[in-house]
């Protein structure tokens, strides 16, 4: 049998194997097979890295926005002319299929164009004769060091969430992706050294807790970003907050999708499918309670019901796979102990995914599952299970199931599916959640927007990407100038007031 190979962090421009003797296994989640190791850092390592990205901050602030937007614009042409090496990276690691791995890129490249535009994003304000002879102004400046955390469903775009715009804001970055999936990484630390990135300014640095805690704790990282469940998240802005740093920690998710009894079932059925079992349900914006009101549980039970029967499962790279593995057999074991205690609590499997998992072969395989009869106060309720299943819940009123999502500590996303304007209207004003969908079921905001929830799905005032993305990874300077005129100097020991 052949030795597995190592995947080694990126510091300075170049692969650097850990020294820490600390690795992990990355799985190939289609066949079950290990496939290689990743070295863990120690916290030597992160203080390497983070010198190198502090000794490139200087020269990197001071770069002409005209030369970084040069250099994101190569590195946007090189993501695209290499999307489907970064797709194959994110099917082997991952177990996504083609098509969905192929979406992930052009969902990051969205916020490389985004931060294309860091000259327009960047400009401040200015304001002449404030007072006599007085002008007043704002600059933008970069933070400095700056750290993400990404999550393992979506190792790339997430990151491209992240970095582009911090880099383009004049900060150097610092990434430690997810382990179970790292490679993707490292390409895109490449293709930004190919685009003219000078070293230092992407860092990788691969790790589990331990490189986590010292990211949060170190001096000299100024704001960290994060994605990933709730409990790490409001642990990583507790612990980062309190080592003074500025923070967005992204938690997890219970979205709900709202169906009138006028909605049209073989939209809203196509739509539950689709944004409940794409990449396997391992998606913080994926429908997992599909709220029926009234009458339209039933028929669109069995619409639900009949596309499921359809879906093909199996390995991501196979032709016509619309649903990949998930991510380990430990997350797959998650899962199918979500199933049994949604039975054992009263709930019942109208489709059993079980079945699917137990004849699947190696890898770690999951069938969609259709939980009806969930209700609050069930574990498969209360808590993300981020699979493939989804839950339906009956209600008998608009108002019944308003009150259902807004009394939920999740709030990413939600969507409502009806022809009626006006109710439309309505929920878009009442529901207490930070992305909303009118008949739209995974409303992940354009590049141009920003993403976040409400609630216990963000931890920090600001939001991922697009405008809030540039405020995050910039401080605001005013300055208040008077240029020397003798005619108008004089001694005055008052509080300064506008004349």
């Amino acid at each position: 049998m052949p030795e597995l190979k190592t995947i080694h962090h990126w510091i300075n421009g170049k692969l650097q194997a850990s020294q820490s003797g600390r690795t992990s296994p990355v799985w190939n989640p289609a066949t079950g097979n290990q496939q290689a190791w990743v070295g863990l850092a120690d916290c030597s390592e992160v203080d390497s890295a983070v010198q190198s990205s502090k000794d490139a901050f200087l020269l990197w602030r001071s770069t002409p926005l005209s030369r970084r937007t040069e250099i994101l614009f190569k590195f946007r042409e090189l993501v695209d002319a290499n999307r489907r090496e970064i797709a194959d990276l994110l099917t082997l690691e991952h177990g996504k299929t083609t098509a969905d791995a192929l979406g992930e890129v052009a969902r990051g490249l969205e916020n490389i164009e985004f931060a294309c535009g860091v000259s327009s994003h960047l400009k401040g304000g200015y304001s002449e004769q404030a007072s006599r002879g007085v002008d007043v102004y704002q600059i933008r400046q970069p933070l400095g060091v700056v750290a993400g955390i990404t999550p393992f469903n979506f190792p790339a775009m997430v990151p491209m969430w992240m970095f582009a715009n911090a880099i383009a804001c004049g900060n150097t970055f610092l990434l430690k992706p997810s382990e179970r999936d790292p490679s993707v990484s490292l390409l895109l630390a490449e293709l930004l050294q190919r685009a003219g990135l000078p070293d230092g300014v992407f860092n990788v640095v691969h790790g589990d807790k331990v490189a986590v805690d010292r990211l949060l704790s170190h001096p000299d990282i100024q704001a960290v970003s994060f994605v990933g469940s709730t409990p790490i998240a409001r642990e990583v802005y507790q612990k980062a907050t309190q080592n003074g740093k500025r923070v967005q920690a992204l938690g997890g998710a219970k979205n709900h999708m709202l169906v009138l009894p006028d909605a049209d079932i073989e939209m809203a059925a196509d739509a539950a499918i689709s944004a409940a079992f794409g990449s396997a349900g391992e998606r913080c914006m994926a429908i997992s309670v599909v709220v029926a009101v009234g009458d339209v549980a039933e028929p669109i039970i069995e619409a639900i019901k009949a596309r499921i029967s359809k879906i093909k499962v199996g390995s991501g790279g196979e032709p016509g796979t619309e649903m990949g593995p998930v991510i380990s057999p430990e997350h797959r074991n998650r899962i199918l102990n979500h199933l049994e205690d949604a039975v054992k609590q009263g709930a019942r499997l109208a489709v059993d995914g079980r079945e699917d998992a137990a004849t699947s072969g190696p890898g770690f395989f999951v069938g969609c599952s259709l939980i009806d009869g969930m209700k609050p106060g069930m574990r498969c309720y209360d808590e993300e299970i981020f699979g493939p299943v989804l839950g339906i819940v009956r209600v008998s009123s608009y108002r019944e199931g308003l009150d259902m999502i807004n009394s939920c500590p999740f709030g990413n996303g939600t969507a409502i599916f009806t022809r009626d304007g006006g109710a439309a209207r309505q929920f878009q004003s009442e529901v207490e959640v930070g992305m909303v969908g009118i008949n739209v079921p995974i409303p992940v905001p354009v590049s141009y927007y920003s993403f976040g929830g409400w609630k216990s799905s963000l931890f920090g005032d600001l939001h991922m990407y697009g405008p809030e993305g540039i405020q995050f990874y910039t401080r605001s300077k005013v300055v208040t100038s008077r240029w020397p005129d003798a005619g108008t100097s004089s001694v005055d020991l008052g509080f300064p007031q506008v004349r």
